[in-house]
Formats: structure tokens, sequence, C-alpha cells
């Protein structure tokens, strides 16, 4: 997708892409899953797994980190029809904010009403030490942008949406319950977000 594509095409452009992903792979996620660094081994874990590369899709961007496969990874993982990026793509590369969350856009297109996201970050609260699994409850937008700037396409959301509870109460129980029970320490935190 060039930076320089105009928004009012950006629900074409995530549609066309559902189109391709559909025509490659007829699957209809509930969750979508997006893996921060070192985690590719998980999409082993998917049973009857689809993969289709980033450059094969319409209007999707090239990951441009070398750990990253790039790839979307479609299977069942716990009972549960996911779609996995395996590789993201960020502010920080040069990419806008249209292109950084596109693939989010089309996973909700293809059906995910779930997104789960994964990364590894730094820590300002002293509580955390390197390693500690932080469920995010809460963030804050340092970065001085937001994919929400520009022309409003009612077709992809509110111009401003609910932010009452932007991360989900009932899976943030859900993960600690599933934590407490496996023996896995959990923190609970606000994420902040910078360019980088």
């Amino acid at each position: 997708m060039s930076s320089k594509a105009p928004r009012s095409n950006l629900f074409q452009q995530i549609s066309k892409s559902a189109r391709a992903i559909w025509e490659k792979a007829a699957f209809r996620p509930d969750i979508a899953i997006i893996l921060g660094t070192g985690l590719g081994n998980l999409t082993k874990r998917l049973t009857k797994q689809i993969s289709i590369s980033y450059e094969s899709i319409p209007n999707f961007p090239a990951s441009t980190v070398v750990s990253h496969a790039g790839r979307l990874v479609f299977g069942v993982l716990g009972g549960k029809k996911v779609a996995v990026m395996d590789g993201r793509f960020h502010y920080y590369e040069g990419y806008s904010l249209d292109q950084v969350t596109f693939p989010v856009r089309v996973m909700r297109k293809l059906g995910a009403k779930i997104l789960i996201v994964s990364n590894a970050a730094g820590g300002m609260n002293l509580g955390y030490k390197k390693g500690d699994i932080v469920l995010i409850e809460d963030h804050i937008n340092f970065m001085g942008v937001n994919p929400l700037i520009g022309p409003n396409d009612e077709r992809l959301g509110l111009r401003f949406p609910d932010m009452s509870e932007p991360y989900s109460k009932r899976l943030i129980s859900i993960a600690e319950k599933v934590a407490q029970e496996k023996r896995i320490s959990v923190k609970r935190g606000v994420y902040i977000g910078v360019s980088g």
C-alpha cells in the first residue's frame, strides 16, 4: 500500500485485501493475534493451518524486520479459529499509521471480533522485571499521531470510538484466571505508545 494512497480509498483497499485472502483461504477467524518478537513458534500449534505471505496480499505492507516471517497464518488454536500475524509493521520503520493498522482492519473485515496483541516492551513501573507478563488494561498515546486522523469513513468505525473500556475486562479476567491455574505470574499495566 503506497504511503501516498488517499485515505478515501482505505475501505476499498481493505476489501480488496480481504477478497484476495478469501480466494486463498476461505477462513473466517473469530480471533486475530499479532505475535510479538520471539513468539513465532505459536504458529506451530495451529491445526488446519493455511499460511499466506504478506507479499501475496494486495495493499499489504512488506515486513522489513529480518526476524519477522511476514505472513498471515490461519488455523485452529484451542478450538477457536484464529488469524495470526507472524511479523508486523512499525511506525518507526516509516509506515503511516493507516499502514500499521491496515492488517488489523483486514482481519476485522474477515470476521475477527477479538484482537490479542503481544510484544516486547520496556517498563517504567519499578515493580516490573525483565520478562514479566503484563496485561494491558489501558493505554496512553504519546506518539503525537493516531490512525483516526484524517477524513472519517463510517464503514471503518466511529470517528471517536468509546474508550471507556478499550481492553476487555472480561478477557483480562479470563487471562488472569488461566495464568493463576497454570501458576504463571501476570501483572496489569497501562501501555504507553511512543514513536520509537
